[in-house]
């Protein structure tokens, strides 16, 4: 085995200094180099490898600077994965190579590294044309290579040096700590500090300090209502008049959803009868300090509202912000004609992805408190007089709806249905259905005891797929292949997940590969681009919400035109 090459010994860590001897460096001015970053043989390569495998497909397609982004940090990663699998060479060789061989290592590696940086940049773009034709999009016009580069290393660098910031940490602290104790306690116990300094500055004041100015942010522009939106004059609505919860309560997404919708008149003009008023319920954040006290008062304007008079109750678990996708809501009152009820609960400022990391605790009570409020109410009507109570959640929805129940049982004791969309990975209940899937179905549309209460879909015909008859209550995921919502999990740092395994779903990429740490950090830039793509591709569900429905709900008298119809009106095919 051969060691890293290196100019000098790699004293008290692996990460030093070593580009190839030059004339400049034996003996001429070497001021104009003093302040260039220099890197070692090992962690280039590992760079190199890292960075250029960061220009594989992904879920979804990307431009230049986000490609840029994703290339500079994965080649950071990767140039700490190279001095350290070199330092531990050098441990264990205790060999140092010769100057021309440490040259020669450079020169092939400029070589290499420039040819493998042009064919994976013109695969790329290859890729990405790809991409945007599975998704529907038209190719791009070009792909920015250059920029791609010049992005890449700036990030790369900026990495790298805050990583070599905190090695002089953990060595100053090692040689301060090293006049008090001996060697051997000193080392590991200076290393042991600087790495709680690092992470108390990251998570207790870098992080804490976004989460608080988000909040505030967030805060603010919860006060605000968006055009489109109008204060509600019909008693069905939260923040009307008659309402027991106050327009200006409601939250920038309550007011979304009680101040827009489908018209008594559309809905009659879709379903050719009269349509009756939908009933829409909601309590801000405003409305009350503890979820108890906001779940309890969205319930007493739900019956206010008339809302236990309606032939379908939805109880809604938002996302982070107290959002409902309109798409959702607009489906299932024009399947019924407006003769429907929905109840939601705002439990957050924040959008879902921060949600989940600082108000996870409150996305699990809120619905839990707003689900055990209605169904409290629900259950001491008359059987025969209440409405079908269903369930409903997008994205961290329903994470938060999940958390109502103990399990598939508990649903079918306690529910008509359930419709959620897009479930993040974290779903311990999802995950625990999906991992008992029937033998043969894919990780991506999962086939759950041949469809007999529980079906997956990526479109909206595999609804129609298991082979069983499907009873009641009925539950439906929609989750898109392509969804990076559902996908993302730090165990995609080293484990191979199953989704990439076989048969893809019809718009991933056949060329996407998992590849240790990459396929982590592409994921994860995924999630930000998630919702700008066409609908039924990321974590856009909106066509999909009308078969969703209709096959929970079962409206009565509903046909396969009318679901056309819908999908036309609803998602715009």
């Amino acid at each position: 085995m051969t060691a890293e090459p290196t100019t000098t010994p790699a004293r008290g860590g692996p990460d030093v200094a070593e580009p190839p001897p030059t004339a400049a460096a034996a003996g001429g001015d070497r001021r104009p180099r003093r302040w260039l970053p220099r890197y070692t043989w090992s962690g280039t390569l590992g760079a190199l490898v890292f960075g250029c495998s960061s220009l594989t497909p992904s879920l979804l397609p990307r431009g230049w600077v986000l490609q840029g982004l994703i290339a500079g940090i994965t080649a950071a990663i990767g140039y700490g994965v190279g001095v350290t699998v070199a330092w531990f060479v050098a441990e264990l060789t205790e060999r140092r190579m010769s100057a021309g061989f440490r040259r020669r290592a450079w020169q092939v590696l400029a070589a290499a590294g420039a040819l493998l940086c042009v064919v994976m940049l013109w695969l790329g773009a290859g890729w990405q044309r790809q991409i945007h034709e599975l998704m529907g999009l038209d190719p791009p016009n070009g792909y920015s290579s250059v920029g791609v580069v010049v992005v890449a290393v700036l990030v790369f660098a900026l990495f790298v040096a805050i990583g070599r910031g905190v090695r002089w940490l953990a060595r100053w602290l090692v040689r301060v700590l090293g006049r008090l104790l001996p060697h051997r306690l000193a080392r590991p116990l200076g290393v042991l500090i600087a790495g709680a300094l690092v992470i108390f500055l990251l998570n207790g004041v870098l992080f804490q300090g976004l989460v608080e100015a988000m909040n505030s942010a967030f805060s603010v522009k919860d006060d605000g209502t968006e055009a489109g939106a109008v204060e509600p004059s019909a008693p069905e609505r939260s923040g009307s008049p008659a309402s027991l919860v106050p327009w200006n309560d409601l939250g920038l997404q309550g007011r979304n959803f009680v101040g827009t919708g489908p018209t008594t008149q559309q809905l009659a003009a879709f379903s050719g009868r009269p349509a009756l008023e939908p009933v829409r319920a909601y309590v801000g954040l405003a409305s009350g300090s503890d979820v108890g006290d906001r779940a309890a008062l969205a319930v007493r304007d739900l019956q206010r509202a008339g809302g236990f008079d309606r032939s379908v109750l939805v109880v809604v678990t938002t996302t982070g912000t107290g959002w409902v996708d309109p798409a959702a809501s607009d489906s299932l009152e024009y399947e019924f004609n407006g003769d429907t009820a929905m109840v939601g609960m705002q439990y957050s400022y924040l959008p879902s992805w921060m949600s989940f990391l600082v108000d996870q605790v409150k996305a699990r009570d809120a619905g839990r408190a707003l689900f055990d409020a209605v169904y409290g109410a629900w259950s001491q009507l008359p059987p025969a007089s209440r409405p079908k109570l269903y369930v409903f959640g997008e994205s961290l929805g329903t994470f938060g709806g999940e958390a109502a129940f103990s399990g598939l049982a508990d649903i079918q004791n306690r529910t008509d249905g359930v419709l959620w969309a897009g479930p993040p990975n974290f779903n311990e209940l999802t995950r625990g259905i999906v991992e008992g899937r029937d033998a043969g179905s894919p990780e991506w549309l999962p086939v759950i005891d041949e469809g007999r209460m529980v079906r997956f879909a990526d479109e909206a015909p595999d609804l129609d797929k298991p082979p069983a008859a499907w009873g009641d209550p009925r539950v439906v995921y929609l989750q898109n292949a392509s969804d990076p919502i559902v996908w993302w999990s730090p165990r995609l740092i080293l484990n191979h997940p199953d989704w990439l395994r076989g048969e893809r779903g019809p718009d991933v990429s056949s060329s996407m590969v998992w590849i240790p740490f990459v396929t982590f950090w592409q994921v994860t830039a995924d999630m930000v681009f998630a919702v700008g793509v066409p609908d039924g591709h990321g974590h856009k569900y909106e066509a999909d919400y009308v078969n969703g429905w209709a096959d929970v709900a079962q409206p009565p008298g509903w046909t396969d035109a009318d679901t056309g119809r819908l999908r036309s009106l609803v998602g715009g095919d």
